[in-house]
């Protein structure tokens, strides 16, 4: 195992103020998966409402290698992971300058892909709290970095020591924090689906489930009075207490061919929506009075191709309003009624359509920004009444790496932080900015 420093050549196109980046009271860090929050709500003010030219300037470019994770954006800090297979393989966790790109950090890591389909390089975004920086690889190398040297505070190599059933993907849910610990889906032996660490010291504080692993990411809901960890793991949807890993509730959601869970699960209000590329979308809805959950509707087509409600294989829906907005198998934009997951309307004006098409869907205010599969940035509106483009913009190009198909694709959600827009594709993380003039 070896940390250096490494510069990459970078390009600066133009200059990011300390202003914009820290001094204004609309600015908001994005500091892991879909956001501080982990709700994939973008609540900066003071944004560009419409794209003055077909391509955005990018501010800094930097090099990496390949990867799936979605950058994290935090105290001037910007953390990816890739993969580099020459001349070993390793994964490696990059923290980059916010303002410039410059590199002031790379933790690199000895890491032999076994059994990992789609092996561009790693999957989980980067979750940093604190002066803590928790990285999760494919084959389940787990690190918590220190923000300001990158130096190892602890370890765990998860695959050797709790045995993963390791999905076909490989491990994919980027970590949560709760409180004073780190948990991780890892689908291990033994009761060690879920594994909840102490994120000063490491060591294990619980275990939980005997589940394989999905590739959605945990979340943190309000529940009858209760937080409560919500996990869409391979086989349930499962509610737990998340200081102890007691389970709470568990809803079956059984996949028909292959665990194939990622998008993440998106509550709203009281109710709970999870979908998957073969076996639908299922909304939940969550006890009030009581830790358990009942549900309200399932639909799932006689196959991804012939779809019902919102069959995602990335892309996770938004909600809002009664209404439920996604992605389904094929790329087609679809908005549903969410009391009972009948479809209002479709479109394929998004993005071609294509099999597992994806876009990801950022809502700021009363728009919604769209990243789609082709590297281009979207401002739009929805409604019941139909989606309305406002404007539309490339900002990065598709890359082969992480499909080789359709000339290549951008499958990374995007981070948007300080007024910015963070994405990476398998050869290099752009930054631009999107601060209204």
């Amino acid at each position: 195992m070896t940390r250096r420093k490494y510069s990459y050549g970078f390009v600066v196109f133009g200059v990011m103020t300390v202003a914009v980046l820290c001094g204004s009271l609309s600015a908001e860090d994005w500091s892991q998966w879909r956001g501080s929050n982990r709700d994939g709500i973008w609540r900066e003010t003071g944004v560009v409402g419409k794209f003055d030219k077909p391509e955005l300037d990018v501010l800094w470019r930097a090099k990496i290698g390949g990867g799936y994770s979605s950058p994290s954006i935090a105290s001037g800090r910007v953390y990816v992971t890739d993969r580099l297979t020459k001349p070993k393989q390793v994964e490696r966790v990059h923290c980059l300058d916010e303002r410039t790109g410059k590199s002031l950090w790379v933790h690199s890591y000895d890491c032999v892909y076994r059994n990992v389909g789609y092996e561009t390089g790693p999957r989980a975004a980067v979750t940093v709290e604190g002066k803590r920086a928790f990285s999760l690889g494919s084959m389940g190398h787990l690190f918590a970095l220190d923000v300001e040297t990158g130096s190892v505070l602890w370890s765990h190599d998860l695959n050797g020591e709790y045995k993963i059933r390791m999905p076909i993907w490989g491990i994919s849910a980027a970590p949560l924090v709760e409180n004073n610990l780190v948990i991780v889906q890892i689908g291990g032996e033994d009761g060690a689906c879920l594994v909840a660490f102490d994120k000063a010291s490491g060591k294990e504080k619980w275990r939980a489930l005997d589940d394989n692993a999905s590739y959605a990411a945990p979340i943190i809901v309000e529940q009858a009075g209760k937080r409560v960890l919500v996990v869409y793991t391979g086989e349930n949807i499962v509610g737990l207490d998340p200081m102890n890993g007691k389970t709470y509730w568990t809803h079956p959601f059984p996949p028909e061919r292959m665990v194939i869970g990622i998008a993440t699960p998106v509550l709203y209000e009281d109710q709970l929506l999870v979908t998957s590329f073969f076996d639908g979308a299922m909304l939940l809805k969550l006890g009030q009075d009581r830790l358990g959950v009942s549900e309200v509707w399932k639909h799932v087509g006689p196959n991804e191709k012939k779809s019902e409600a919102i069959q995602s294989i990335i892309s996770t829906p938004y909600i809002a309003d009664g209404y439920v907005y996604g992605v389904d198998s094929y790329g087609e934009f679809r908005c549903l009624d969410v009391k009972t997951g009948a479809r209002i309307w479709e479109t394929l004006e998004i993005m071609p359509k294509a099999r597992w098409a994806t876009a990801h869907l950022i809502p700021n205010g009363d728009k919604v920004w769209i990243f789609n599969e082709r590297g281009e940035l979207i401002i739009s509106k929805l409604s019941p009444k139909g989606y309305t483009e406002i404007s539309r913009a490339q900002l990065i190009a598709p890359t082969k790496g992480q499909l080789n198909q359709r000339g290549g694709v951008c499958w990374t959600h995007p981070a948007f932080a300080n007024k910015h827009v963070f994405v990476r594709n398998d050869d290099e993380i752009v930054c631009a900015s999107l601060a209204a003039k």
